[in-house]
């Protein structure tokens, strides 16, 4: 597909899974993507969040919940949540 530039753009992107680094696949519609805010140390929203994609055979095996607590710990450091 091209834009009004004459570039051509690609209307899918893959993403990878951010527990497993597998690829997801267009076909894989049980896969979500999920944003988590950032907050102050007063618990106020401050506009920021951090993105997490997780394929279907996570959730399917029922480890999502534990992957996303994972995730979540190694990136609140960055993100510099308590």
């Amino acid at each position: 597909m091209q834009n009004e530039e004459g570039q051509n753009t690609e209307l899918y992107i893959p993403r990878k899974c951010s527990a497993t680094n597998r690829l997801i696949t267009s076909k894989d519609h049980a896969s979500v993507q999920i944003n988590i805010g950032h907050l102050d140390e007063r618990g106020v929203y401050t506009g920021g969040f951090s993105t997490f994609a997780l394929c279907g055979y996570i959730r399917a095996q029922g480890d999502a919940d534990s992957a996303l607590d994972r995730l979540w710990q190694k990136k609140k450091v960055d993100a510099r949540q308590q």
